[in-house]
């Protein structure tokens, strides 16, 4: 009859350390550095899903610097992923594009962010941010590769650089109408946002527009000199709702899971000292993008019928602050990256 008790308390005793730990682990999982990255949006996140035959991010010169050669991210190598997967102590997600060939990648998340693509469906026929999310609910709901435990120690970077805008002038928008449209943007952004959450991502990390003005793109008119402040000033007030919206959610979830990743503040202060005070890297021009175009007609990497460049490289990729006329160096996003650790401390 003793031992019958004394087996019958340690059977409780273990039960409600079982019970205490578990309770201990969620609440201690807000600390825990993220093992999975799930990727969503466009190009300054994409590291392979854009198709081959049409996209320059495949053509040479893109990725000379790495792996060697074009694999499909818009840079001479890494971009934004590629240093959240590093500041995480995990590999870069594999492309969703690419997931079927190497499936031992699969534990370190996924990468389902297009360039092109924005909220909503933009120039490109690549899928918008909606279908993302879609794709990715499938491997949770349908095919099981991901399991609630896994989402449970995950990290969403959602990426949104401005294609959402480019298509709205370029279907005829009106500078009047803008800040309107603005306001649906980031509307239908917070809706991606917390859909991501809810399907179990715990931590969900969005970034601010990038300041366009800045962009080589726009800077050519000044002969890459300055930036254009009228364009910033429209960012300014995308970035004020995207701010609003991260704190909104996090007030009505009990666990603060959203957060801001700022590239407008970290673009800017690496533009402004020319990448100095953030490391050995000095950014001479730093609104000269290092591949360009021989004229506006052609892109970094296009190529004539007989298969003649029709851009220039500049000598050291390091050098320069933006690789073609959208997209940082991986020099560049190194410098943001750096100018990002303050963020980044958020994610534990």
């Amino acid at each position: 009859m003793e031992l019958s008790k004394v087996l019958f308390r340690s059977y409780f005793f273990l039960l409600s350390l079982l019970i205490t730990g578990n309770e201990g682990w969620q609440h201690g999982a807000h600390h825990v550095r993220p093992t999975k990255l799930f990727v969503f949006g466009d190009s300054y996140a994409d590291t392979g899903n854009y198709k081959k035959s049409e996209a320059n991010s495949w053509k040479f010169p893109y990725g000379i610097t790495f792996p060697g050669k074009p694999s499909g991210r818009f840079s001479d190598g890494r971009v934004l992923t590629d240093y959240l997967a590093k500041y995480l102590g995990v590999k870069s997600p594999i492309p969703y594009r690419w997931r079927k060939f190497a499936p031992k990648c699969l534990q370190f998340g996924m990468n389902f962010a297009t360039g092109g693509t924005g909220v909503f469906d933009t120039l490109v026929s690549e899928p918008n941010m909606t279908t993302q999310i879609d794709n990715f609910e499938k491997l949770i709901t349908k095919d099981s590769v991901y399991t609630k435990m896994d989402l449970q120690s995950s990290l969403a970077l959602v990426s949104l650089a401005g294609n959402d805008y480019s298509a709205y002038f370029a279907r005829g928008g009106s500078a009047q109408g803008l800040q309107s449209f603005i306001t649906l943007v980031v509307n239908q952004l917070s809706l991606n946002l917390k859909r991501i959450n809810g399907l179990g991502v715990r931590k969900v990390a969005v970034t601010t527009l990038e300041p366009l003005g800045c962009l080589p793109r726009s800077t050519v008119m000044s002969s890459f000199q300055q930036c254009n402040e009228t364009e910033n000033k429209a960012v300014s007030f995308h970035n004020i709702l995207v701010q609003q919206v991260v704190a909104k959610l996090n007030n009505e979830s009990q666990d603060s899971a959203f957060f801001v990743l700022d590239l407008f503040s970290s673009f800017s202060r690496v533009l402004k000292s020319k990448g100095a005070p953030l490391g050995n890297l000095k950014f001479e021009t730093p609104l000269k993008p290092c591949c360009m175009g021989i004229s506006r007609s052609y892109a970094c990497g296009s190529m004539d019928e007989k298969g003649g460049k029709m851009y220039t490289v500049c000598t050291n990729p390091e050098s320069a602050f933006f690789w073609d006329t959208l997209h940082p160096t991986q020099a560049g996003w190194h410098s943001v990256y750096l100018a990002l650790q303050a963020s980044l401390e958020e994610i534990h």
